[in-house]
């Protein structure tokens, strides 16, 4: 038992290792595993106005955890993205500033949140309708088990040809 354990969890950690050596291989891979998650997009736009310490940027992104907030801006200052300058105070102050790698991604962040807000309601609508289909789908599915995936298949299987 205990050595099937650690076949896992030797499988997991070089699964891990794959995984980051095809990121490092691939630069749109990489860099999107940082600046594509939400928290680091909140992040950069919330410093866009100036430099903040932690709990103005907590407070002002709202439903972060500290222990969220944390990781990301060290990830971010790692990318070299935000620099965190420590005041000598009791207790410390913290600073946190966007880069000029940081302020560069401004730019590519507005015009994906403009289509975001211009699209948003073509999106909602879009999901309520695939989300009635799937409900529909999954009560004819129950009176008439495997037609409706089969009916589904070959409704997709027709806009693909």
């Amino acid at each position: 038992m205990l050595d099937h354990l650690l076949q896992q969890r030797l499988r997991v950690r070089e699964s891990r290792r794959q995984s980051a050596d095809m990121n490092a291989a691939c630069p749109v891979r990489d860099v999107l595993d940082r600046v594509g998650d939400k928290w680091s997009v909140l992040i950069v736009l919330t410093l866009a106005a100036g430099p903040l310490r932690f709990g103005e940027l907590r407070r002002r992104i709202g439903d972060i955890s500290q222990r969220m907030l944390t990781e990301t801006l060290r990830n971010l200052q790692r990318d070299g993205m935000l620099s965190r300058t420590v005041f000598p105070s009791t207790p410390p102050a913290v600073e946190y500033a966007l880069t000029g790698l940081g302020r560069s991604l401004l730019g590519p962040i507005s015009a994906l949140s403009g289509w975001a807000e211009e699209n948003h309601a073509t999106i909602r609508a879009a999901r309520a309708g695939f989300d009635t289909n799937a409900m529909a789908g999954a009560m004819g599915a129950a009176d008439k088990p495997g037609v409706a995936s089969v009916q589904r298949s070959i409704e997709i299987q027709g806009k693909i040809d």
